[in-house]
């Protein structure tokens, strides 16, 4: 007896097997995952190169008298000239010097926790004087408003105009500590006056000053003689090897 066309609609069709649904799903994955790596490393060397370039542009604006710069490197509490292949580890300073190979000043990198993520900015100082001088942010997703007023409040950036970051004789760290205090209750010039209503966010400048003062500036100040003079000894190296 012949089926009947009902019957045969009524037919479900076999489901893959879970070899099949598991090799699929492996294939899948695989793919995705060198997707990525090809994505990461192909613009790995254009972040990188973008990266570079923000961190120029943010020397020259913290020392803007600087027309060139010379790249340290400190490791082991000691200063040396950066070299193209040199990769160790290490925190990087830039001194800048003007048309005349005077030494102007230096920029330094420094990093918080701030109220959504990391802040990450470029700051100018002047160890002559012992001041911070004015920052440019190179990273930072704080909350549109009052997160982002540290680039655009007048009163705010008038903290920077010097910032107290002396080094103490003994080269131990600051005189005093750098801290944030309420808005409108700066006596001190090592004191950061708070945006009102950004108060995190403020605090998280104020902590990566003092960090960043009292690990770099004491060996700045240490060796000031050879950041004043490595302007002129590698123009002079240059000349010699033409």
């Amino acid at each position: 007896m012949s089926e009947s066309p009902d019957n045969k609609q009524d037919e479900v069709p076999p489901l893959p097997s879970s070899y099949s649904l598991i090799s699929t799903l492996g294939l899948v994955s695989m793919i995705s995952g060198l997707l990525v790596v090809l994505i990461y490393e192909y613009t790995k060397p254009i972040i990188a190169e973008n990266q570079r370039l923000a961190t120029e542009r943010a020397i020259f604006k913290v020392l803007p008298k600087a027309t060139s710069r010379l790249t340290f490197i400190i490791k082991e509490g000691k200063i040396e000239l950066l070299k193209v292949e040199d990769k160790t580890k290490g925190d990087l300073i830039y001194a800048g010097y003007d048309a005349n190979n005077q030494f102007v000043g230096i920029a330094l990198n420094a990093a918080e926790q701030g109220y959504q993520d990391i802040i990450k900015l470029l700051y100018g100082y002047q160890p002559e004087k012992g001041c911070i001088t004015g920052y440019d942010v190179l990273k930072s997703t704080e909350t549109p408003g009052f997160g982002t007023k540290i680039t655009t409040d007048e009163e705010f950036l008038a903290n920077f105009n010097c910032l107290d970051a002396k080094v103490s004789p003994s080269l131990s760290g600051l005189i005093n500590e750098i801290k944030t205090v309420r808005h409108g209750t700066k006596q001190n010039p090592w004191e950061i006056d708070a945006i009102s209503g950004s108060t995190i966010t403020s605090n998280a400048l104020g902590r990566m000053f003092n960090q960043s003062a009292n690990a770099l500036h004491p060996i700045i100040t240490q060796n000031l003689s050879l950041l004043k003079q490595a302007k002129e000894k590698a123009e002079g190296k240059h000349g010699q090897s033409k």
